[in-house]
């Protein structure tokens, strides 16, 4: 009997192959706990159908973030921050704080465990932030820090 597991099987394959097994084990375990299903053409070709559209929506979702790179690379944001003597800043600017001011000024919405920032943002200047946007592409935000 051939089966497409759905589920990981320790002994016997990955989510997503076709594998021939023994006819009571196919339907008494595989099948009756959840973790393949019998392998007909028609199942066969919803998880190829299934495959197809979770490729093309990830290829969607790589132009997507190559183009928020693009635009981050050519964003400079500012930032008004409280100032103190010798234009120290008041504390740090935050990756949360950078996160809020891309929402506001540019309605660009980054998660703050995304953007990181090398050494701590303790005065006034322009500074360079790297933003994650997931399948390995980075994207690089100057940042103009102003009293405020």
């Amino acid at each position: 009997m051939k089966v497409l597991l759905i589920k990981d099987v320790k002994s016997l394959g990955k989510a997503g192959e076709i594998k021939e097994v023994a006819d009571g084990y196919g339907k008494n375990f595989l099948i009756a706990k959840g973790l393949a299903l019998h392998a007909t053409n028609e199942v066969l070709a919803r998880h190829k159908a299934e495959q197809k559209r979770a490729a093309l929506k990830e290829e969607e979702d790589i132009k997507n973030a190559k183009e928020l790179a693009e635009k981050l690379n050519a964003t400079k944001l500012t930032i008004k921050h409280k100032v103190g003597a010798n234009d120290q800043l008041i504390g740090s600017v935050t990756n949360k704080e950078i996160s809020e001011e891309l929402e506001n000024q540019f309605s660009i919405i980054i998660d703050r465990k995304n953007i990181s920032i090398d050494t701590k943002i303790k005065h006034i200047g322009i500074f360079e932030v790297t933003c994650k946007l997931g399948f390995g592409i980075n994207a690089s935000l100057k940042i103009d820090i102003i009293a405020g």
